[in-house]
């Protein structure tokens, strides 16, 4: 592969069955662990269904853990990478609204590659489930709201540690982005596009839920969006 030509050549064939290799044992693992439970299941079942080896397991993947989280780190790094191209011009809130948006444009295709977003959804309602993988959810997102607010802070030409408004901000995008992915876990539509509309519709109601007077008649429940109702949301 040479410079200039790596988004544009075609893997070689040893990477295509190094990539089917990893796609298989993810999608063997998060199968028995939505079906079975996360503890129960074992590196031992994860490689027989994969017809694979253990040593080939570990090559890509250091721990059941690692391989959990990997679709999530791919959604996570699609975000940071929309966060890093959006315009200097963009105020912190429209920046990150944006990229996750944009991000999930593409995010659906780039998920079905590997596993279903049905299995995909199972993992997340697993996740929520499992206390141990909960407290290891809750330690990576605290990890992540520490990189965005680091980008927002360079974006702003701010001191993260002087200034703690991109910490504020990022606390609060990200409480909106747990909130929708809860309530996406807990629907019947595991579709990309309900995420993304759930998303978007929960996006929207952050600037009026922190400055807007509740007490006002057009500020009512009613407003809100809800699950079942987002794909009405522009």
């Amino acid at each position: 592969m040479t410079h200039g030509q790596s988004g544009a050549t075609r893997p070689g064939l040893r990477e295509r069955k190094k990539r089917r290799t990893r796609d298989a044992l993810l999608r063997a693992a998060l199968e028995l662990f939505a079906t079975q439970g996360y503890e129960r299941t074992t590196v031992d079942e994860i490689v027989e269904a994969a017809d694979v080896s253990q040593r080939t397991f570990f090559r890509y993947f250091a721990s059941k853990e690692e391989v959990t989280f990997a679709v999530q780190e791919m959604v996570e790094s699609r975000f940071i990478a929309e966060l890093r191209r959006r315009p200097a011009r963009e105020a912190p809130f429209e920046a990150m609204r944006r990229a996750v948006l944009c991000a999930w444009n593409s995010i659906g295709e780039a998920i079905e590659e590997v596993i279903t977003v049905e299995l995909h959804m199972r993992t997340y309602q697993m996740i929520e489930s499992t206390p141990s993988l909960l407290a290891a959810h809750m330690r990576r997102g605290i990890a992540l709201e520490n990189q965005i607010a680091g980008l927002i802070a360079e974006r702003e030409g701010l001191d993260v540690e002087r200034d703690p408004r991109p910490r504020v901000a990022v606390a609060a995008f990200s409480g909106v982005m747990r909130v929708t992915g809860q309530l996406w876990g807990q629907g019947h539509d595991s579709s990309v596009e309900a995420l993304r509309d759930l998303t978007e519709a929960y996006l929207d109601q952050l600037v009026p839920a922190l400055a807007g007077d509740w007490r006002r008649p057009e500020g009512s429940e009613g407003d809100v969006p809800q699950p079942g109702d987002v794909h009405t949301a522009e």
